[in-house]
């Protein structure tokens, strides 16, 4: 057999399609916690489009939803636990300061 009468054989990968991340019962809205928590990062940032696998329509649908729920203190606008610890640090004085 030549190689112009060969059949052609495509590469055919299997792979796994995923879920998307909002079915289709789901309400996007400020007060749904649950679905809104999911987008966003631990430093409580808004994730891309691109990592929530989201269309341009809902990603505009949870960045208001987000935002909304933060103006409404239902959500931090930082969620960053170390900013507010105190570290170790020399004492200060109170009394007045004497010169030598």
């Amino acid at each position: 057999m030549d190689k112009s009468k060969r059949p052609v054989l495509k590469s055919k990968r299997s792979f796994r399609r995923r879920l998307p991340p909002i079915g289709s019962g789901d309400r996007i809205d400020y007060r749904n916690m649950s679905l809104i928590s999911r987008f966003i990062s631990e430093q409580g940032k808004i994730l891309s489009k691109r990592v929530n696998r989201l269309t341009l329509k809902q990603q505009r649908l949870i960045t208001i939803a987000i935002k909304q729920a933060r103006i409404l203190s239902l959500l931090p606008f930082l969620n960053n636990e170390k900013q507010f610890e105190r570290t170790e640090s020399t004492p200060r004085t109170t009394g007045p300061r004497t010169r030598n």
